[in-house]
């Protein structure tokens, strides 16, 4: 009889170990997913829009967008924005209040109005330059109940799950206006062992003083992507804030025969030189719009 009983509980033995070989690791797998990453994380999309001779960057993360800079007036952000199904931004951005930068903020009131574009918020720096296009910015977000937050050193800017969105310019003690004045954000997409994996740094028209100072507060500055200063302009772009830079990839927003001569020929060879590859430097007025995705666990990639 005992012998029975010992062949019976044999058995159930084997069948319980079967079962957790089938189902066991379904089971376990479940713990892997704690970190909040996902079975298939979502890239984020940053995308220069040909606006012209203007800066405007796209980001897209999971059907949410943000904009670094309008561009123009008349450039058609607008029609653009609709082209690629954006319906809301979460926040725009203006990095200073020249035309070029701020102009497509001045005529997204009329798609606000007729429900065609959501902005969550505004978002500016502390430019000390007032005028036409500050006015004309201010009027919107007021007219629209658009709510506005101002950002200095120090700040972050929220959009993506991983995604570190840090202000490094301009400083609370000081006193700039325009170019000088561009908010600096510095992008990083954190992986899930929390050590960056890729950056993009974006500088609105940031001279070459604004870069020194720039170099001076953030010793370890450096971005897989960079926006060219101020549309490849020889008042950027110094070679030693390139070099310290160090990108795998430049993007410069610029018009096509612009009467500024931007790209400058001495900018776009500096580049070059600290790329190390022709091919790795991206332009709108050749290559129209185009992106970048940062991917968690890969870093950053050319779609």
């Amino acid at each position: 009889m005992n012998r029975w009983i010992y062949m019976w509980v044999l058995l159930c033995a084997i069948l319980w170990s079967a079962l957790l070989c089938v189902f066991g690791g379904a089971l376990l797998s479940g713990c892997s997913y704690d970190s909040g990453w996902g079975a298939e994380p979502e890239p984020l999309r940053v995308t220069f829009l040909d606006v012209g001779q203007g800066l405007a960057v796209l980001l897209e993360h999971d059907g949410h967008f943000a904009l670094y800079d309008t561009g123009p007036d008349s450039a058609g952000l607008v029609d653009t924005l609709a082209g690629r199904g954006v319906k809301a931004l979460d926040w725009v951005l203006v990095s200073h209040f020249h035309r070029d930068h701020g102009g497509g903020f001045m005529e997204m009131g009329a798609a606000i109005e007729s429900g065609r574009l959501k902005v969550g918020r505004l978002l500016v720096g502390l430019d000390t330059a007032v005028g036409f296009v500050s006015d004309s910015v201010f009027k919107v977000a007021r007219r629209y109940k658009i709510p506005v937050d101002t950002l200095e050193r120090g700040d972050t800017v929220y959009f993506a799950e991983g995604l570190r969105l840090e202000c490094l310019w301009p400083v609370s003690y000081g006193r700039f206006g325009e170019n000088r004045a561009s908010v600096v954000l510095m992008g990083s997409m954190v992986g899930p062992q929390a050590g960056r994996e890729s950056a993009i740094l974006l500088t609105g028209d940031l001279d070459t003083v604004g870069e020194n100072r720039l170099m001076e507060l953030s010793r370890d500055l450096s971005a897989d992507l960079l926006q060219v200063g101020h549309h490849g302009s020889a008042g950027s772009s110094g070679l030693q804030f390139l070099a310290q830079v160090a990108p795998k990839y430049a993007a410069i927003g610029v018009g096509k025969n612009n009467r500024y001569g931007h790209p400058k020929d001495e900018v776009v060879n500096k580049l070059y030189i600290v790329t190390g590859d022709s091919s790795a430097v991206y332009r709108t007025d050749l290559h129209g719009s185009f992106s970048f995705e940062m991917w968690p666990g890969v870093g950053l990639v050319v779609p």
